[in-house]
């Protein structure tokens, strides 16, 4: 079985406006004709891909798709829709025996979407997408409400339409003309057509406003979500206080550690470096470099605050717990979440700074040090 894609881009799109086809228009950095093709050159089981275009086209297309490696055969359309899919039939390559033809103007059709029209394609000469009514119909008059209509049993079309493919070009080459999809058409040579799961993403860009709700679809589907965790320890020493998160605080110990042994920064620095997968501060600060002795930890912290942004994320949360019997951290977790989101260019609300004892178990328990555990969340749109 070999499966040829379709793709109908021969109309004018004028609804949308702008000064060329919608097809060609820019979608979040791609034309959307090619974000359509490569849906398709994605997919494992598309054999080969036609494209049907308006034949002043061919330089618009050419361009949208410079970039691409996508491998696609052209042919032109015809004046009308029905036109245009004959001429996609009949380009078909040699050993076709399935074809999905599909709108080049829905350019966020998913993977998922084409498999199942093929795959409905086994038991069934016809397969197509719908989505079922849920709101509640009105038939209108005049600019008003006239009756309700029942929608019961009532769907919403979208392509990839699937059908083997001597079928619908014979259905379509005794078929008048006019209609509004291939579906039509094949019912009008009493083919069955099967109805598939659409997908609400599975938009067509129809109207200006499509475009911004395309892009945000495609910004749901390409973010990025990464979660790193920290765990540090220090031991106590001599000293008159600790540095926990930029803050002195009171205590009849400091804490010991090659740099100003910030155990609070060090975990929340080492969660975010895990989330990017770029070691722990001892990899981009070793301990065996003199620079960094007695070194404030905020040079840590914000360094990996510098490369989470290089990468394209933005912090969405900080989560820090301190583990210890004393000091006691409740009279100031409020001065060191705000110490903390300062420096990370972060709204307080999004840093969570807390602590909690062991029971006295345990070195915190016989208050030998402190230690941390941190979760941090990135997510890059």
């Amino acid at each position: 079985m070999t499966v040829t894609a379709i793709i109908v881009a021969a109309g004018r799109g004028t609804r949308v406006g702008g000064d060329k086809p919608k097809q060609y228009q820019n979608l979040a950095g791609r034309a959307v004709l090619a974000r359509t093709v490569e849906a398709f050159a994605a997919h494992p089981r598309i054999g080969a891909i036609v494209v049907v275009l308006h034949p002043e086209d061919g330089g618009l297309f050419e361009t949208a798709l410079a970039d691409s490696t996508a491998r696609v055969t052209t042919v032109p359309g015809g004046a009308t829709r029905d036109a245009s899919v004959q001429a996609g039939l009949r380009a078909a390559p040699d050993g076709t025996t399935r074809v999905l033809i599909h709108d080049g103007a829905r350019p966020l059709v998913g993977a998922a979407l084409i498999g199942r029209v093929i795959d409905a394609l086994d038991d069934s000469p016809g397969a197509a997408p719908a989505l079922p009514v849920t709101d509640a119909l009105w038939q209108g008059r005049d600019g008003k409400v006239e009756a309700p209509h029942p929608r019961d049993g009532l769907y919403r079309a979208q392509t990839p339409q699937g059908f083997h493919l001597r079928a619908i070009l014979a259905a379509h080459e005794a078929h008048p003309g006019g209609a509004a999809d291939d579906v039509e058409v094949a019912l009008a040579a009493g083919l069955d057509v099967a109805i598939v799961e659409g997908d609400e993403d599975n938009l067509k860009i129809t109207h200006k406003v499509d475009f911004a709700r395309a892009e945000r679809v495609l910004r749901e589907r390409n973010m990025d979500i990464r979660t790193g965790n920290g765990f540090d320890v220090h031991a106590f020493c001599e000293g008159d206080g600790v540095i926990l998160c930029g803050i002195k605080v009171p205590h009849d110990k400091a804490l010991k550690g090659h740099s100003d042994a910030d155990v609070g920064m060090h975990t929340v620095t080492d969660a975010i470096y895990g989330a990017l997968a770029e070691g722990d501060i001892g990899r981009h600060f070793p301990p065996s470099d003199p620079q960094w002795k007695g070194a404030a930890s905020e040079i840590f912290l914000k360094h990996a605050v510098a490369l989470a942004a290089e990468r394209g994320f933005r912090i969405s949360n900080v989560d820090l717990t301190l583990i210890c019997e004393r000091p006691k951290i409740g009279p100031v977790a409020g001065a060191m979440q705000a110490e903390m989101a300062r420096l990370m260019g972060m709204e307080e609300a999004r840093v969570s700074v807390k602590a909690t004892t062991s029971e006295r178990l345990g070195f915190t328990g016989r208050e030998e040090g402190i230690a941390a555990l941190a979760t941090v969340t990135l997510v890059a749109p």
